[in-house]
């Protein structure tokens, strides 16, 4: 049976409560006056007075009908359902929940749905419940992580959580849905856990890969409900007509709303299966760009009427989760979680209520973050002793050696090619001056020596290296570089301030962002990380690299969840088979590793003309 946490839910007093002041037989605690309330219901916008008994909203009434202990007379300012993100991983942000809620509450997100992946795989079932909740006004429920660590067959890994804990988990009144899981997984074992999520009525929760046809079928046979990957018309009209609602992303890697919302006469009455997440957004783009708010807005420049954009932030989010009864809507008996705008079109609170509360006017917060962070949460970053520039040799048998490598597109997408590149003293040298970058993970979990190398496209560094501890999905060290020895440095940098990211050339350190919380998160002020993050953003562009977020995008270089290749520590993976091949190409393969039938991509003409190996 669905529950939720006694914070969404009134109590019987409650209800009684509400029954009184809406029936007039008792006064509101706070009348919010003369408001143009955005029905998101029926797309109106009406003058009406909002009561507000507790945490929960007692009635909408014509202006003037009941009166209150506390009057705020907004003179025709709009109120509206705050935001709900129906996807994050809030360690992605760089920030603890209390951070993060100073940061976007103002923003007028009150409500996450977030799948803690990223800490489960380092600290397990303690770290998952380190990120489920916060003491700021801000509500999480918990896309429960279906794969710790993801692939267990291809990967060391760091923290394990079980498929009966996983199973147990989504019994929780804080579990709102199965978190993403690997849409090439189709064992049995996941089954079982998609089975489990639907007997206690939650969803699935997405991860489509922008996969189509067979691959695609056989993943939303599952019960997958949703999916936050597609970006083309085509490839939402594809989804909604197998009924999965769009949980439309834009975070620090890509932004699908301008494509997504392109031919608005093709999604017709697709647009009330749609919603909005950020995924992967870090402190910098949150803090410029904004939260929920920015989906908002990209959608009204896109066309769609303000009235319903706020729909898909609230009332379709809440729908989609199950969670309509208590959220989502200006109506009676949700909990009074709204926010007043100046205007539709572009969404700045000029006052934020959670619970009935006011928690932030202006755009700044009136509440502070007194979260505990435990000390267990820290020193979690350990490598070999032993790791050094020898670490990261890729054998060659002469003068040159064709490697299969990956180029980063749109984000984490990347695009299999093979390449011819030189080799030094038996071992493959990266060449900078085609942007083909070593890139490697490194196990930081258990201390040992193994390490996974490779190649990649798209990072554009003209020397030095980049090394984060907050790879996806097991969290590991990755790291590229133009040269073994910088490649060695940035780990043993990273390992020296706890965890975070680092930028590296000829021996020098450029930059660093601490995350010591796990190795993925700071302790600090979201203001001081976002300066941070930024500072190492500008030291890996002074050595050349040309994109934007390169931290996070060398986050997913690895993603074996995501085609063409992954890599792990353990080594390259290939995707659609889910097992390991060879870094080096011989004759001998006798396959061509791009995925493309045309093999008409740039990268292919610039690396392989001949379309044959050697």
């Amino acid at each position: 049976m669905r529950t939720l946490p006694p914070a969404f839910l009134p109590t019987v007093d409650d209800l009684q409560r509400l029954r009184l002041v809406a029936g007039g037989r008792a006064p509101a605690d706070l009348i919010l006056r003369d408001a143009d309330v955005v029905v998101v219901h029926t797309g109106e916008v009406l003058r009406r007075d909002v009561a507000i008994a507790g945490r929960h909203i007692a009635a909408v009434t014509p202006v003037g009908r009941f009166e209150a202990a506390r009057v705020v007379d907004l003179a025709g300012a709009f109120v509206a359902p705050t935001f709900i993100d129906t996807h994050i991983h809030i360690e992605y942000t760089m920030l603890t929940p209390g951070e993060l809620a100073r940061l976007i509450v103002p923003r007028g997100t009150t409500c996450l749905l977030a799948d803690p992946n990223c800490i489960g795989n380092v600290l397990g079932a303690a770290g998952m419940d380190l990120v489920a909740s916060t003491g700021t006004p801000l509500r999480i429920l918990q896309q429960i992580s279906p794969e710790v660590p993801r692939l267990p067959e291809l990967e060391l890994g760091g923290a394990v959580i079980t498929d009966a804990e996983v199973v147990e988990r989504m019994g929780r009144p804080n579990a709102v849905s199965l978190g993403e899981g690997n849409p090439f997984n189709l064992s049995p074992a996941s089954a079982a856990k998609q089975q489990a999520a639907l007997a206690a009525g939650r969803r699935i929760t997405g991860h489509t890969a922008r996969l189509s046809d067979e691959p695609l079928w056989a993943y939303l046979a599952g019960g997958v409900s949703d999916d936050h990957n597609a970006v083309t018309t085509a490839e939402v009209l594809e989804r909604l007509r197998l009924g999965l609602t769009i949980t439309v992303m834009a975070g620090s890697m890509n932004d699908n709303c301008p494509d997504v919302f392109a031919d608005l006469d093709a999604l017709g009455t697709g647009l009330h299966h749609l919603c909005f997440c950020a995924d992967d957004k870090h402190v910098e783009d949150l803090a410029s760009q904004g939260h929920i708010d920015h989906h908002v807005r990209q959608a009204v420049k896109a066309g769609v009427d303000p009235v319903v954009a706020i729909r898909m932030a609230t009332l379709n989010a809440a729908v989609h989760a199950r969670i309509d009864h208590v959220l989502g809507s200006v109506t009676p008996s949700r909990l009074a979680d709204l926010q007043v705008l100046e205007r539709l079109d572009d969404p700045r609170p000029s006052q934020v209520y959670v619970g009935g509360r006011l928690v932030a006017s202006a755009g700044t917060a009136h509440f502070a973050n007194q979260d505990r962070l435990p000390d267990w949460s820290r020193n979690t970053v350990r490598l070999a002793p032993t790791l050094s520039a020898a670490s990261f040799a890729v054998p060659a048998d002469g003068p040159t050696a064709w490697v299969q490598a990956v180029e980063m597109y749109d984000g984490y997408f990347k695009r299999a090619f093979h390449a011819e590149l030189p080799a030094q003293d038996g071992t493959v040298v990266p060449d900078a001056e085609r942007d083909v970058l070593k890139v490697a993970i490194v196990d930081r979990h258990h201390g040992t020596e193994t390490v996974g190398v490779g190649f990649v496209r798209g990072f554009g560094l003209r020397r030095g290296a980049l090394a984060a501890t907050t790879n996806c999905e097991n969290q590991n060290l990755v790291v590229v570089g133009a040269t073994d020895a910088d490649i060695a440095h940035a780990c043993r940098v990273a390992a020296e301030i706890g965890g975070g990211y680092v930028a590296v050339a000829d021996g020098e350190v450029l930059g660093t962002c601490a995350l010591p919380i796990a190795g993925i998160m700071s302790d600090r002020p979201w203001e001081d990380v976002k300066t941070a993050s930024e500072l190492v953003n500008v030291a890996a562009e002074s050595i050349g690299c040309t994109i934007a977020a390169p931290f996070m995008i060398l986050a997913f270089v690895g993603l074996a969840g995501v085609p063409d290749l992954g890599l792990t520590e353990r080594g390259l993976i290939d995707v659609a088979t889910q097992g390991f091949c060879e870094v080096v190409l011989t004759p001998q393969v006798g396959q061509r590793c791009c995925r493309c039938p045309s093999h008409a991509h740039l990268v292919h003409q610039l690396f392989d003309s001949e379309g044959a190996l050697p």
